[in-house]
């Protein structure tokens, strides 16, 4: 998680700080402040809105939007065929993320800590068998 923090900016994690006061005071259902979203859209034309989205806890299609750009879910694509995972150069590493998603709704995340990689096809092809 560390390395996950050290990646996100400073400033959408003082933004981060704001957003978690917010909702740690507010009650009920209240939705989120003008000046919060208006910030969260600034820091995601600078920093790109899929980290503002996922740092911030927000809807990624909503803060696209205010962003002025209209994302819409494009049904009809093929699912990726191709996968390319990174490795640490200059040493072998010990730990590995996967993420995998097929609605906002369903996700799955596996953190490994292993010299040995996990066995990244199998992974994928089980996930692809459970969501059908």
């Amino acid at each position: 998680m560390r390395s996950r923090k050290a990646a996100v900016p400073d400033s959408v994690i003082h933004l981060e700080r704001q957003f978690e006061h917010f909702r740690s005071t507010r009650t009920g259902r209240a939705k989120l402040p003008p000046t919060l979203w208006q910030a969260a859209v600034e820091q995601a034309q600078q920093h790109g809105a899929n980290v503002v989205a996922h740092t911030l806890r927000l809807d990624y299609n909503a803060l696209k939007k205010r962003m002025g750009a209209v994302v819409e879910p494009n049904r009809d694509e093929s699912p990726a065929s191709f996968v390319e995972l990174m490795g640490a150069t200059g040493g072998v590493a010990d730990e590995y993320v996967i993420e995998l998603e097929s609605s906002p709704q369903v996700r799955m995340r596996v953190q490994w800590k292993s010299a040995a990689a996990p066995d990244w096809s199998a992974l994928l092809r089980a996930w692809r068998e459970v969501m059908g």
